[in-house]
């Protein structure tokens, strides 16, 4: 049985911290694991960006609130369901992603937490697993499905690497080039196509 394991940012929704980025004035917190491989490194850097700045939780809260999942995303997260199971795998946190998940239909989400402080705050942050997205794959390999991936950043190189099948979805040109074995896509329709291909 196949189980389709997708990315969330950059993927279906904007990257949220490029839009707080935009909303906050701080050009920095634009890096993205695009630009930074080590999930935890990333974040443990824009916590203490943000702590230099006085912001927390609530801040970015406001700015996810006004963020819609990118065009095509929820009428293809709807057929790709009607065909077989879908989980989103992504290194981001239940307390930004729940109302993105809301817009797509709350789709399964595999994703982070956050602890926060009684000030709002990010105190830390709390990963499911070590290499989730790798880990979850193969996880559900064990238990006896077949997994197709689709995502855009570096992070999401290992479980696409791993499936039957794995495509790269909006990703960058020096992604692309670095990996020129695994067909990238900028549509959902070609995506969609490309998964049915596979299943």
């Amino acid at each position: 049985m196949d189980i389709v394991c997708l990315d969330m940012e950059g993927v279906l929704v904007p990257e949220i911290w490029i839009a707080f980025s935009k909303a906050s004035g701080i050009p920095e917190l634009t890096r993205t694991t695009r630009d930074e491989p080590d999930y935890e490194k990333l974040m443990h850097w824009r916590l203490e960006v943000l702590k230099e700045h006085g912001l927390g939780l609530k801040e970015i809260q406001e700015t996810i609130a006004t963020i819609d999942p990118l065009p095509g995303a929820k009428a293809f997260l709807d057929e790709l369901r009607t065909m077989t199971q879908v989980i989103i795998i992504s290194d981001t946190f239940t307390e930004f992603a729940m109302p993105l998940m809301k817009k797509l239909g709350y789709p399964t989400l595999f994703c982070n937490s956050l602890q926060i402080n009684e000030d709002g705050t990010i105190a830390d942050i709390k990963m499911r697993i070590d290499n989730s997205k790798l880990s979850t794959v193969k996880a559900l390999q064990s238990i006896g499905f077949e997994t197709i991936a689709a995502g855009d950043s570096y992070n999401d190189l290992d479980m696409i690497k791993a499936s039957k099948a794995g495509f790269l979805f909006k990703t960058t040109d020096q992604i692309r080039k670095d990996n020129p074995d695994i067909p990238a896509y900028d549509e959902f329709d070609d995506l969609l196509t490309a998964i049915k291909a596979a299943m």
